[in-house]
């Protein structure tokens, strides 16, 4: 790791931060399209039975 002075804190907080946002947006975006999936899986169904 480089070395970065009187900010280090800052830096590795901001890079933490970064990171723990990016992965709480691809856990919502899998969330959601496993949602959808089972919402299109149950129209298609509905639709199949008329």
């Amino acid at each position: 790791m480089p070395e970065l002075g009187k900010y280090a804190f800052e830096v590795v907080l901001a890079y933490g931060a970064s990171i723990g946002l990016i992965a709480v947006l691809c856990g919502a975006s899998v969330w959601r399209a496993k949602r959808v999936k089972t919402a299109l899986r149950a129209v298609e169904a509905r639709r199949d039975k008329s």
